[in-house]
């Protein structure tokens, strides 16, 4: 599941409009529409402060690199 279909589906389980999600997690509604509308690029703090709401997070996972 991608991020704009998991906070989608978030949202509405909990009966919140783009509105109340922006308000509730302390961000902008633009930033709650981009995400719903797949933008691709963000600040990724600004995701997991709306993801707290639902007890997730975004997370990075680098993998080991080798030259050669």
């Amino acid at each position: 599941m991608n991020l704009s279909t998991f906070l989608k589906k978030q949202r509405k389980r909990n009966n919140l409009t783009q509105e109340d999600l922006a308000a509730k997690s302390g961000v902008g509604l633009r930033l709650v529409r981009e995400i719903e509308q797949g933008k691709v690029t963000m600040r990724m703090d600004k995701v997991n402060q709306i993801l707290a709401l639902f007890g997730a997070e975004l997370t990075v996972n680098f993998k080991e690199y080798t030259n050669g």
